[in-house]
C-alpha cells in the first residue's frame, strides 16, 4: 500500500452508534483498505486505501451489502426550509401520547386476559406473519449482524422475539417488535437533533463567490475561486473565503466562527473569515484560503470528527454490551433448570437491554459538542470531556491568554550612548519578522514615531530568548535576561520589574544598548472565570510564564494563584509531566502557538482565541474560538453536566435491568409486560441525553 488515497463519503441511512460500525466493519473487509473512520453526526467515512486494490463502486456495493446507502451524487449542504427539528416539541408530545397509550393498553391488557383471548382468537401462523413483517427491518440487521460474527443490541431482543414465539407468545412478541421499531425512532430522532448542529454549521458556509476578473464582477461557484483572487462582498453577504481586506470597511458577524454575536469592524489590512457576514458596508478581500482550509472548514472537520475520540466510558459500555448477551443467556437458563418454566424463561430474554449500555454515553456526548460549538467552544471528542470534567489543576500562559496580548511599550532607557530614536529603530528592525505580541509593540512604539524600519539580515528567532538579526552592518539582539549571559541586570531594570512590567533587553555588537519595557493588561472578565473554576473543583490553578520573577509575581498576586517564571517551552512540558506523574489531571491553557507542545502534553490542552490561528486549532483538544475567559468556566461545566448525564444514564440502565432480569426470573414479570418494559431504559436515556442539547 504504498500509493494511499484518502477519500470521503457520504453514507445515508445511519440512525445510531451500531450503524456506524455495520459500515466500518463492511468497509474494512475490502482488500486495500488501509483504515475507515466513519462519523454518525457528518454522515460520511473516511477511507484511507489503495486505488489500484479498491475503488468507489465496490466500497458503494460493500455499504449497500450492510445495510445503507452511498449516494451516487454528493447531497446539497443546504437543509430544507423545514424539517424534524422545527417540529421537536409537537413530535415529542405525540410520541409521548403514543408510546403512554400503547404501555398502558399492554399493562391492563394482561390484568384483564385481552392478550390471552386474542391469541386464541388469532391462528398463530398470522400472529407469526404480523410479527416478520413489522419486525423485518430489525430482524435484517441481526441476520447481517450475525453473518459477519457481530453481536448488537437488537440481537438480544431478536432472541427474545424467538422465546416469545417458541411458547407461543406471538403477542408477546408483537409487543417486543413495536417497541424495537419505537425505540430505533426515537433513537433516529434523538441522533438527528443532535447532527443538527453539523448540519447548521455546513448550511453556514457560502457556495459561490463574486470574483473582480478584468474589471468586471462575476459569480463563480466557490469551487472555483483561488488564493489570490479578489473577491467582492456586499453589505448583507457572507464572505466566502478566508482572506485579507484591501480596501473598504464593514462591521462583520463573526457569530460562524467565534460564537460571539457582537459584531467586529474590518477595513484594510483586516483579516476576514468564510461564513461570517458583512452586515454593513463593503469590501474588496484578497483570497488566501479557500473551501475546507478556511477558519470556518477546520471548524466543521472538528465538529464532524469529534465522535471519533470517544471517551474511555463509553468503550467500557461498548464492552459490556458485548458480553451482556452471554451473561443474560446464562440467567436465562439458569432460570429454566432451576423453574422448569419456558415463560419465565422467555421474561428474562425479553426484559433484559442491551441497548440502554450502547446509547448511554454516545448520545450525550454528540449532543454535548454540537451544543458547544454554537457558542464558539469546539471540543475534539467524547475522550476529552470525561478528561476535563475530572480536571484538578490548570496552568495557564501569560502573554495573548491571562493578558490581552497586546502590550505597549511604556519606556525606552538607554545605557550605551545611542539616541532614544536609533536605539528602537535597531529593536523594531530587529524585530520585523517576528509573531511575538512584544515584538508588535516594539513596532508599534516606532510606527508611531514615524520611524523608518530597516532591512534585517541573518534573522534568528530563538523561543524562550528572544531574535538576533543584522541590522544596517550592526548585530542586534532582542530578548529575554538570557541574551544577557553572564552580564549584571542593571539596576534601572529591577525598578522597571517592580512595577510588573515585562523587560526587552537590547545588544548591539554584544553590547547591552538598551531596555524596553512593556506593559499589558489582565483581560477583565479573567478573576471571576478563575474564582469560577475554583468553585468548580479546581484544586490548583497555576501560571507558567517566560516573564522575569517580579512581573510573574505582580500578577499571580492580582489573580491569588501561584506562579512559575523564567520558562522556557520545554519547561512548561516538564511541568505538564509532573503534574501527570503525580496523578493529577492536567489542563494547559495557552495560545495554541509558542504553547503548542505543552498543549499536546496536557490531558486537556485548550487554546484561547482560536479563531484563525492553525496551530492552535491543530494543537489544542479543546478551541475557544474567541478571546472571552467566561468559556473556560462553560467548557468545565458543559463536561461536568455531560458526565453526571452519563453516570446517570449508566447507573439507570444498571439498576434497572437487575431488577427487571430479577422479577422475570422469579416469575413475577410475565412476558408481555417484560416486553414492555425493555423499551422504557433506552428511552430514558434518549429523553435525559437530550436534555444537553438545550445547553444555554
Amino acid at each position: 500500500m504504498a500509493n494511499l488515497r484518502t477519500m470521503e463519503v457520504p453514507v445515508k441511512g445511519m440512525d445510531c452508534t451500531e450503524c456506524t460500525q455495520h459500515v466500518q466493519h463492511a468497509i474494512q473487509e475490502l482488500p486495500g483498505v488501509k483504515s475507515v473512520n466513519v462519523l454518525l453526526a457528518a454522515e460520511k467515512a473516511t477511507i484511507q486505501f489503495d486505488p489500484t486494490l479498491v475503488d468507489l463502486p465496490m466500497i458503494r456495493k460493500a455499504v449497500a451489502g450492510a445495510g445503507y446507502k452511498v449516494p451516487e451524487s454528493v447531497p446539497d449542504p443546504t437543509p430544507p426550509a423545514h424539517t424534524l427539528q422545527d417540529f421537536t416539541r409537537p413530535v415529542l408530545t405525540v410520541f409521548g401520547i403514543v408510546f403512554g397509550v400503547v404501555l398502558f393498553i399492554v399493562v391492563f391488557g394482561e390484568w384483564l386476559g385481552w392478550f390471552e383471548k386474542i391469541t386464541e382468537l388469532v391462528p398463530w401462523p398470522v400472529g407469526f406473519a404480523l410479527v416478520l413483517v413489522f419486525g423485518y427491518p430489525v430482524f435484517k440487521n441481526v441476520i447481517q449482524a450475525t453473518l459477519r460474527r457481530q453481536v448488537i443490541s437488537h440481537t438480544l431482543m431478536t432472541v427474545g422475539v424467538i422465546a416469545a414465539l417458541a411458547v407461543g407468545e406471538w403477542a408477546t412478541a408483537a409487543v417486543v417488535v413495536f417497541f424495537m421499531r419505537v425505540g430505533d425512532y426515537a433513537e433516529k430522532f434523538t441522533t438527528d437533533r443532535a447532527r443538527k448542529a453539523v448540519r447548521d454549521l455546513t448550511a453556514m458556509a457560502p457556495q459561490t463567490a463574486r470574483l473582480e476578473r478584468d474589471g468586471s464582477e462575476v459569480d463563480v461557484p466557490i469551487s472555483e475561486v483561488q488564493p489570490g483572487d479578489v473577491v467582492i462582498v456586499r453589505p448583507g453577504e457572507k464572505i466566502p473565503v478566508d482572506g485579507v481586506v484591501l480596501d473598504g470597511q464593514a462591521t462583520i458577524n463573526q457569530a460562524a466562527i467565534t460564537g460571539e454575536s457582537m459584531p467586529v469592524e474590518a477595513s484594510q489590512g483586516a483579516k476576514v473569515f468564510a461564513a461570517t457576514i458583512a452586515q454593513m458596508g463593503s469590501l474588496r478581500v484578497k483570497t488566501t484560503l479557500v473551501g475546507p482550509d478556511t477558519t470556518f472548514g477546520r471548524v466543521v472537520r472538528m465538529v464532524e470528527e469529534a465522535e471519533s475520540n470517544r471517551a474511555e466510558v463509553q468503550r467500557i459500555g461498548d464492552r459490556f454490551a458485548t458480553y451482556y448477551l452471554p451473561v443474560v443467556a446464562g440467567i436465562a437458563l439458569i432460570t429454566y433448570l432451576v423453574t422448569r418454566n419456558p415463560l419465565s424463561t422467555a421474561a428474562v430474554l425479553l426484559v433484559a437491554c442491551s441497548c440502554s449500555f450502547a446509547l448511554a454515553t454516545p448520545i450525550a456526548m454528540l449532543a454535548s459538542i454540537g451544543a458547544a460549538a454554537k457558542h464558539g467552544l469546539l471540543i475534539k471528542g467524547g475522550r476529552y470531556i470525561e478528561l476535563l470534567a475530572k480536571a484538578d489543576t490548570v496552568l495557564i500562559d501569560k502573554t495573548g491568554t491571562l493578558t490581552t496580548g497586546k502590550p505597549r511599550l511604556t519606556d525606552v532607557v538607554r545605557l550605551n550612548g545611542l539616541s532614544e530614536e536609533r536605539l528602537l529603530t535597531l529593536a523594531a528592525s530587529a524585530e520585523r519578522y517576528s509573531e511575538h505580541p512584544l515584538a508588535e509593540a516594539v513596532r508599534r512604539a516606532a510606527r508611531d514615531q514615524d520611524l523608518r524600519l530597516l532591512e534585517p539580515q541573518e534573522f534568528v528567532a530563538e523561543p524562550g530568548r528572544g531574535v538576533r538579526a543584522r541590522v544596517d552592518e550592526t548585530l542586534v539582539e532582542v530578548g529575554s535576561w538570557r541574551i544577557l549571559g553572564d552580564q549584571p541586570l542593571p539596576a534601572a531594570a529591577a525598578e522597571l520589574e517592580k512595577q510588573g512590567k515585562t523587560l526587552l533587553f537590547v545588544r548591539a555588537n554584544q553590547e547591552l544598548a538598551g531596555i524596553l519595557a512593556a506593559s499589558d493588561t489582565l483581560r477583565p472578565e479573567t478573576p471571576a472565570a478563575l474564582a469560577e473554576l475554583k468553585r468548580m473543583g479546581v484544586r490548583r490553578i497555576e501560571l507558567l510564564t517566560g516573564d522575569n520573577e517580579r512581573t510573574a509575581a505582580a500578577i499571580a498576586a492580582q489573580l491569588g494563584i501561584d506562579y512559575r517564571a523564567n520558562l522556557l517551552p520545554e519547561d512548561k512540558i516538564r511541568i505538564v509531566k509532573e503534574y501527570q506523574t503525580q496523578g493529577h489531571t492536567v489542563v494547559m491553557v495557552g495560545d495554541g502557538v509558542n504553547d503548542a507542545p505543552a498543549l499536546a502534553q496536557a490531558n486537556v490542552g485548550i487554546a484561547m482565541g482560536a479563531g484563525g490561528t492553525d496551530v492552535a486549532i491543530e494543537a489544542a483538544h479543546i478551541a475557544l474560538m474567541r478571546e472571552d475567559w467566561t468559556l473556560l468556566p462553560r467548557a468545565f461545566q458543559i463536561a461536568q453536566r455531560t458526565m453526571r448525564v452519563v453516570k446517570m444514564n449508566l447507573g439507570f440502565t444498571m439498576i434497572y435491568n437487575i431488577v427487571g432480569l430479577t422479577l422475570a426470573a422469579i416469575g413475577i414479570l410475565p412476558p408481555i409486560l417484560a416486553a414492555a418494559a425493555q423499551s422504557l431504559p433506552d428511552l430514558g436515556i434518549l429523553g435525559n441525553s437530550s436534555r444537553l442539547l438545550r445547553q444555554k
